[in-house]
């Protein structure tokens, strides 16, 4: 997804794209109403399982973290009205103000404290808990070992290895029973009373008040979700703190939301009612939107952009992200790289995106995307780190697949590429299942599937090979490349390596700020060497929009935030 930024050592500002003026006021008597089309039913709408932009631009839009970015990039004060940091960079003390969730009850220090410790315990299984490593203690008890009431350390023999033993056939995790976890005192977050949080770090972390905006972070009523396993199924018990309270979720249909009257900063709030649509249909969302029964939509037909583009009713924005297939490298032959790497050689990018996606994407010969800063002032990390390898470089490609065991393609099994249902998706899947047959010799089946369950396949390594995007959760190198270390939440493919651990582990203590760019540079080139992944282009963000929605933003992360949106 994911998202997350002084900010003077990195540049962490998120652009963001902006229509209307800020200063105007709704004109009078107009129906502060508004129709999205979110694409897809969302998989979850709990901040600690959520992994995705749908669901985040359902959650952002009905819960406040500690902070909020503006639309100056900017992180400011929401539920905490104040903070302080240590000369250390390490401990920050939050003060919160006076607020309320959705059943009148006050949010408290207590209620964040639940949250990231829920979001970190193991049991969650959160696929985004690794924003919580930050804190100190974070990594070690989301990857410790429950043993009745208790958490420990998995046990490692002598030469430090994981001690694991079968059961039901499976690999299972030892405890060492001498070494418990105990959240309340080993994880650096603590309620000191029901107005201050503290937050001690690992090592100092220049975005992590950017974090604090992100979903996974949004605090939960613990009241409500303790007692409840299903409080986020439906919204009779959704209990919620940002500026919209949903009122109606119909599954695969719509939800509905209207303005939250307990909120903190509700007179800020112009719109009254937000309509989210699940139209995965991108044809069928057109005429949805110019039949007038949608102001805004996320999906554009490919076909249509750029006449859409033209007479001003979709625009294209920003987006901090990467289009790509992963190889699932646990299973045969895309467990050799020179497979995963004439696979990568064969396919003509260019021809992707200027013929099918049509959008300005930028054919991606790396996996970090253009647009975040490196160490020094004016300088891009894309830039820098440079390319990995050539488009469409067929002979090479064809040379890596004989070296492999398949000359021309002769012998090599017959898979299964997955993508979640979009047009979109399978425009590009069709041309390059025909690259492949047509430069490679090889065969493949497409499969789609609905969001929940590809995302469910793909998690449990239930594919050979699959689509995949990337949009960053904070503007830093990092948050594209964390995502690969050993076992990480969000790395789906299988694929491990020692020293790309180790590069990513030096890089979150590293301070200077070009050795630190450098060790994430040379993370980058192990994994465009490897390459479990196989980047296909950067994303831009077409949307279709009236010109009747005014101060609606959305930014290069895909967020989307309504609060100081209306309609004139």
């Amino acid at each position: 997804m994911r998202k997350a930024l002084s900010f003077v050592l990195i540049s962490v500002f998120l652009v963001v794209a902006l229509l209307g003026t800020v200063s105007c006021k709704a004109t009078k008597g107009t129906l502060q109403e508004v129709t999205y089309n979110l694409g897809t039913e969302p998989a979850t709408i709990d901040p600690a399982l959520s992994q995705g932009i749908p669901e985040a631009n359902v959650i952002l839009q009905v819960f406040d973290g500690l902070t909020r970015i503006d639309k100056n990039n900017m992180p400011q004060p929401a539920i905490a009205k104040s903070w302080v940091i240590s000369d250390d960079q390490k401990t920050y003390t939050f003060t919160l103000r006076d607020a309320s969730w959705t059943d009148g009850t006050p949010i408290t220090a207590y209620d964040f404290e639940y949250a990231w410790i829920r979001a970190l315990s193991p049991e969650t299984a959160s696929q985004y808990a690794y924003q919580l490593y930050y804190v100190k203690g974070g990594e070690a008890f989301n990857m410790s070992i429950k043993s009745g009431t208790k958490y420990y350390v998995q046990a490692v023999d002598a030469k430090g290895n994981p001690v694991t033993k079968s059961v039901g056939g499976k690999d299972v995790a030892v405890p060492d029973m001498t070494k418990e976890i105990d959240p309340s005192k080993d994880v650096g977050v603590t309620a000191l009373d029901a107005k201050t949080l503290q937050v001690v770090l690992e090592s100092p972390t220049v975005y992590f008040l950017n974090l604090t905006a992100f979903p996974t972070l949004m605090p939960v009523c613990k009241a409500v979700v303790s007692t409840n396993d299903k409080w986020a199924a439906d919204v009779t018990n959704f209990v919620t703190d940002g500026p919209f309270k949903l009122t109606e979720w119909s599954h695969n249909d719509k939800m509905t939301f209207v303005k939250n009257p307990t909120y903190w900063d509700k007179d800020t709030v112009k719109l009254s009612k937000i309509t989210y649509l699940m139209v995965t249909d991108e044809s069928t969302a057109l005429s949805m939107f110019q039949n007038g029964q949608m102001d805004v939509g996320s999906t554009v037909p490919l076909s249509e952009l750029p006449k859409l583009v033209a007479s001003g009713d979709a625009k294209i924005f920003p987006y901090l992200g990467t289009y790509y297939y992963m190889f699932n490298v646990t299973k045969k032959p895309f467990d050799d790289v020179r497979v995963r790497k004439a696979l990568t050689l064969a396919i003509d990018r260019n021809a992707i995106a200027t013929s099918i996606t049509q959008g300005g994407q930028v054919p991606a010969l790396a996996y970090v995307p253009n647009g975040i800063a490196d160490a020094v002032a004016g300088s891009d990390f894309r830039t820098v780190g440079g390319t990995f390898y050539k488009d469409a470089d067929i002979a090479a490609a064809k040379a890596l697949l004989a070296e492999a065991g398949y000359p021309d393609g002769k012998g090599f099994p017959a898979f299964t590429l997955l993508y979640n249902t979009s047009n979109a998706h399978k425009s590009i899947a069709e041309a390059i299942q025909q690259m492949w047959s047509k430069n490679l010799g090889i065969s493949c089946t497409l499969k789609v599937e609905e969001w929940g369950v590809y995302l469910d396949d793909r998690n449990n390594l239930n594919y050979q090979v699959a689509r995949a995007g990337w949009i960053g959760d904070y503007m830093d190198p990092n948050t594209f490349l964390d995502m690969f270390v050993t076992n990480g939440g969000n790395n789906g493919t299988g694929w491990s390596n020692k020293t790309y651990d180790d590069l990513i582990s030096k890089a979150k203590v590293t301070t200077d700020p070009v050795a630190r760019m450098a060790t994430l540079h040379d993370a980058e080139k192990i994994l465009m060497t490897d390459l479990p992944i196989m980047p296909i282009y950067f994303y831009t963000n077409p949307v279709l929009i009236t010109k009747h929605v005014m101060n609606f933003y959305q930014s290069t992360l895909g967020f989307v935030d309504w609060k100081n949106a209306y309609m004139e």
